[in-house]
């Protein structure tokens, strides 16, 4: 391979893109588009409010209707005197929005049942709201059944919720206070941006090569280049381009958030955490395991000494948990995950595009790829469960789910050896891969006016 062709090819690649009216475009919208969301988004939390309701309830139990106290939100009327039936009847008739009828107590499961009816579908806040009042009366029932004096009181003493303060110990004995659900978030973050920087990079390069072949400019630059120059110069004047638009949108996104938080002041970040989360699809134990109260969060005015005192130990265990991540090999194992893991995958978007003259015809061909990097994320997603369970170590091992995978190990800590092995792996499969695909590459680029299979690759693949 020629070096200095290799730039040339590398040079053109680059500057082609970069001049681009849409490389422009994007590189400006897509910061708008992702601050403006973020923005509404916090502001629409902010203000939103439960719609204002009037409930009509039928206790057919006699347990629950004194737990039906009106709120900012519901206004509840006692209609447990009349039927169900014709209390549904007269919804619209009565001004009334919602019907909840709570069934007679069963004596032996001492339980009910709650059925709820509205003319328009019901959010899970509200059904939610119910469920927690029918199932605090329900408990309260079940503790008088025992006849025993001030057992309520005696069940609420006895409820318990231990924290487990985790310490890690280093090699000479010595203890770091570590919070587990600040590696869990790294993992997710890690894995997600590499899943997303292999599949949309390398996509990027099958595009440009469709391009190529399908305007007929391939044949005047096979002419000059060989075609394992034009492939890798494509693929490495790819990752620049890449590389440069996402280092902009980090920057302007930066600056466009600070310039909204300082126009927009405190009202900014005043939207309840609790309804964020759950607009989100999150369940607030699952922000809470990472150690954020959100029912304090939410309410900023009850704020005393003691809680200030419980945020700033939160605060310690955060930053000390920080302190105990390995950033060097982190970042260092990122660059090279992410050098390594991009060049593997986008050798065979490479190869993909050279078979095909339109994006519609990729689809098949692109299944072998989107299979392994699916089973990585997902290894990844669940790495933080048991990050030395057997399938996330043979996860981060194999070289097609490695790059993504092991990302997610290594702030839990990784054996170097482990760490080596992957990255001998990974770099002998891509040597092995980049081979294979140069070969499809050079024979399928000059093929025009026919869709190609598996069979055709097998065969350009065996071809001298």
């Amino acid at each position: 391979m020629r070096y200095k062709m290799l730039g040339t090819v590398i040079g053109r690649e680059y500057l082609t893109k970069v001049k681009k009216k849409s490389f422009l475009l994007t590189t400006f919208l897509v910061p708008i588009i992702f601050v403006a969301a973020m923005v509404v988004l916090v502001m629409v939390m902010s203000k939103m409010d439960e719609r204002a309701q009037t409930v009509a309830v039928v206790d057919q139990s006699g347990i629950a209707l004194p737990y039906f106290v009106d709120d900012g939100a519901n206004t509840y009327l006692d209609c447990s005197a009349e039927h169900p039936d014709s209390v549904k009847a007269q919804l619209d008739a009565r001004g009334l929005n919602v019907l909840v009828v709570i069934s007679p107590l069963d004596s032996v499961a001492k339980t009910v049942s709650v059925a709820a009816y509205s003319r328009k579908p019901l959010g899970v806040d509200f059904s939610s709201g119910v469920s927690r009042k029918v199932s605090d009366a329900v408990e309260a029932y079940r503790i008088s059944t025992y006849g025993i004096d001030n057992l309520e009181q005696i069940m609420k003493d006895v409820r318990a919720s231990v924290d487990v303060r985790e310490y890690t110990l280093d090699d000479s004995g010595e203890e770091t206070v570590t919070e587990s659900g600040i590696y869990m978030m790294m993992s997710m973050i890690l894995g997600i941006i590499i899943f997303l920087f292999i599949t949309l990079f390398g996509g990027m390069v099958m595009s440009s090569v469709i391009e190529e072949k399908s305007s007929r400019v391939v044949e005047v630059l096979i002419s000059s280049a060989k075609a394992t120059e034009l492939m890798f110069g494509k693929i490495i004047g790819v990752a620049l381009v890449a590389l440069t638009q996402f280092l902009l949108w980090i920057v302007l996104s930066v600056v466009l958030l600070g310039i909204f938080g300082g126009i927009l002041g405190k009202d900014f970040l005043s939207a309840d955490p609790q309804q964020i989360a759950s607009t989100m699809g999150v369940d607030a134990t699952q922000i809470e395991a990472l150690g954020v109260d959100l029912t304090a969060a939410a309410d900023t005015t009850a704020l005393t000494d003691t809680t200030a005192v419980v945020a700033q130990d939160e605060m310690a265990v955060v930053f000390s948990t920080l302190a105990h991540v390995p950033w060097g090999q982190l970042i260092i194992a990122f660059f090279i995950y992410f050098i390594l893991g991009y060049l593997l995958y986008a050798s065979f978007f490479a190869a993909i595009g050279s078979a095909v003259e339109n994006e519609a015809d990729t689809q098949q061909l692109q299944i072998p790829l989107t299979i392994p990097l699916m089973i990585g994320y997902f290894i990844a997603l669940i790495a933080f469960r048991n990050p030395e369970s057997g399938v996330v170590v043979w996860g981060s091992m194999i070289p097609f789910t490695s790059p993504i995978v092991m990302l997610a190990r290594i702030p839990y800590g990784v054996p170097m050896w482990q760490l080596l092995v992957s990255i001998v792996l990974l770099a002998l499969t891509f040597a092995a891969c980049a081979w294979v695909s140069a070969k499809i590459y050079k024979a399928g680029i000059l093929v025009f006016g026919k869709k190609s299979t598996f069979a055709d690759l097998w065969k350009w693949l065996k071809q001298k």
